[in-house]
């Protein structure tokens, strides 16, 4: 996928000219994409992307750089980026419109805009946060990226890592933004702009979603407006080149590839990646889904061994700590695609959060269950007469799902995070813990819970996920994984006007009592297979926790990377000694997450020179 990078200093104290092509090479050093550069006295940028993925504009006074698929809903504007390019068109319309201009783009993006006449500067990122962006400033300068990478080979800038970070990541297994693993630096959330103006700047959302949850429309209208946003979707995403498709054989990756057929006409490229341990591998349905669209279908079943292969590479294509450990299949898989001479490959990714896909959001229905009754009939009945019973079998049970359900939301959300039920003080030095907030994750939660715009509870997880699931997490997993295996990832799930579809969309036809993505399963019953609709959610989870215990060269990576960790008085060696001694023999899958949380921490401090 790779980017933009640059710097914008006003004053003309910038940087030498070398400085933008060493931030340029950090784009393009996994997908060797071309790179283009322009620099003034006062500022420099640079775009690394294939032909079609992005424009750079210069015209004495202005640098403008985009990079992606992003398109005008104005038609003079559209006009205009036909005939002249589309970096010149924002140049225009930002001349007449300034930040409003955000408003009429649609599609995956990030820009920016350097004035040096005006000495303001502008960056945006598209309204899913596809294309990520960020920056880092001060009084004189604004140095930015489509990767931290990029701003750390900008000379002098700061390499000091948050310790909050680093407590975020190990509770999230991302480090959420806006904030990154760095003190000094920053990144912009889905649907945001910055504006920097003589050392003054200002992050502010351009757009949000709008929930529409009253709209009455009927069955088959929703439907034929649904499948037809689904084919425009798949054939906007589609390359000049060849195009493939992700296909794990769930429902969202299946419709993605038979939308595909569709559109092309042609039999499309599939690839599926499959694992040798019971309940990991779903290569089966996949092949359900190829037989019923008849693709060109390719499978490749990962590993231990491409484990260890594959972990330094997954922890230095990613500027910060990642902890998703599907990150390693989803790069073999995206790899079979390249070696089978695919450019792009579409995903399905997106489509449990628009539409009520995943297991949490039933369990977070059955619990809403018990907090809809009166409160009376809880506090002095049904607690207290549990309360007397012994807390064993079916009694057991029953009070704690009652402790359970009375927890607000959304704290009951994240109720089973590993961190806080194993402890942060069983985890981490007491040293380390002095130096951050324990409560800041869960507050942040509650933020962004509360600010969405939505009354029905499905909706308001469902924006909770457009954050913490999408931008923060799986968005980046993919694109990363693509971009180390050289190709590009699109996401026709995430077109602006499915998004904006579902919004509208009922609450209840997301999630029926607890009948997950009740709409997305009916309205394509008659073009999924059967088995594709009933499964069950699973993608491309890998059993690392059992192959831990049983491939001695995977053992010796996780084991030695936790060693070296209890040098860097982060984690408490007793903790390391106890999980890598006792708690994964006995409990693998479970204790497992946390010893590859920690090994990829580990791994990403070892390849980037910080200090924290």
């Amino acid at each position: 996928m790779s980017g933009i990078c640059g710097w914008f200093r006003p004053d003309g104290g910038g940087a030498a000219n070398a400085s933008i092509q060493g931030m340029a090479a950090t784009l393009s050093r996994f997908d060797a994409s071309p790179v283009r550069t322009a620099a003034t006295a006062w500022g420099a940028v640079a775009l690394a992307a294939r032909e079609g993925n992005g424009d750079l504009y210069q015209d004495g006074k202005r640098l403008v750089v985009v990079h992606g698929r992003a398109s005008f809903s104005d038609d003079r504007l559209s006009d205009s980026a036909r005939r002249h390019g589309l970096a010149r068109a924002i140049a225009e319309g930002y001349a007449e419109k300034g930040a409003e201009i955000l408003k009429l783009l649609a599609g995956t993006f990030s820009l920016a805009l350097l004035d040096g006449t005006a000495r303001m500067a502008l960056l945006a990122n598209d309204r899913m946060g596809t294309h990520a962006l960020c920056y880092t400033t001060d009084a004189r300068r604004l140095v930015f990226g489509s990767t931290l990478d990029a701003i750390s080979a900008y000379p002098d800038s700061g390499r000091q890592i948050g310790r909050q970070a680093i407590y975020e990541y190990v509770h999230f297994h991302v480090i959420p933004g806006p904030e990154t693993a760095y003190l000094d630096r920053r990144r912009l959330e889905p649907g945001t702009f910055l504006t920097w103006n003589n050392g003054m700047h200002r992050a502010a959302p351009y757009w949000g979603v709008e929930f529409i949850e009253d709209e009455k429309r009927s069955f088959p209208v929703l439907k034929q407006e649904f499948v037809a946003l689904l084919r425009k979707s798949v054939e906007q995403a589609i390359e000049h080149g060849t195009t493939g498709a992700f296909l794990s054989g769930g429902t969202d990756s299946s419709t993605v590839a038979g939308m595909l057929r569709e559109v092309t006409g042609e039999a499309p490229r599939t690839f599926s990646i499959g694992f040798d341990a019971e309940g990991f591998d779903e290569v089966g349905y996949a092949r359900i889904a190829a037989r019923c669209f008849k693709t060109r279908h390719k499978e490749y079943y990962v590993t231990p061994d491409d484990v260890v292969s594959a972990v330094p590479r997954i922890a230095a294509v990613h500027d910060q700590p990642f902890g998703n450990s599907s990150a390693v299949p989803t790069y073999y898989c995206a790899k079979l695609a390249r070696d089978d001479g695919v450019d792009t490959l579409l995903g399905g990714d997106g489509g449990d959060e628009l539409f009520g896909g995943n297991a949490r959001y039933a369990t977070q229905y059955f619990y809403s269950l018990y907090g809809d009754l009166p409160q009376p009939l809880r506090r002095t009945v049904l607690e207290p007469a549990f309360g007397l019973l012994p807390e064993v079998g079916i009694i057991g049970k029953a009070r704690r799902y009652m402790a359970h359900a009375s927890l607000p939301m959304p704290a009951r959300y994240d109720h089973y995070n590993l961190l806080q039920r194993l402890g942060p003080e069983t985890v981490f030095t007491g040293e380390f813990l002095d130096g951050v907030c324990r409560a800041a994750p869960a507050a942040q939660v509650e933020r962004a819970y509360r600010s969405s715009n939505a009354d029905s509870l499905i909706n308001r997880m469902l924006a909770l996920d457009f954050k913490y699931t999408l931008a923060d997490n799986d968005l980046p997993k993919v694109v990363r994984s693509s971009e180390l295996a050289g190709v590009d990832a699109r996401f026709p799930l995430l077109h602006d006007d499915v998004v904006a579809f579902s919004a509208r969309l009922p609450p209840g036809l997301k999630l029926r009592g607890p009948r997950l993505r009740y709409f997305f399963k009916k309205a394509l019953q008659d073009f999924l297979p059967p088995e594709i609709i009933t499964k069950t959610k699973h993608g491309f989870g890998m059993p690392f926790g059992r192959w831990l215990r049983s491939h001695e060269p995977l053992r010796q990576l996780a084991f030695e990377s936790l060693s070296d960790l209890k040098r860097r008085n982060i984690v408490r060696a007793e903790f390391i000694d106890q999980l890598t001694g006792v708690h994964v023999n006995s409990h693998a899958d479970y204790y497992g997450t946390m010893v590859w949380i920690l090994m990829m921490l580990e791994q990403w401090l070892k390849q980037h020179p910080v200090s924290v």
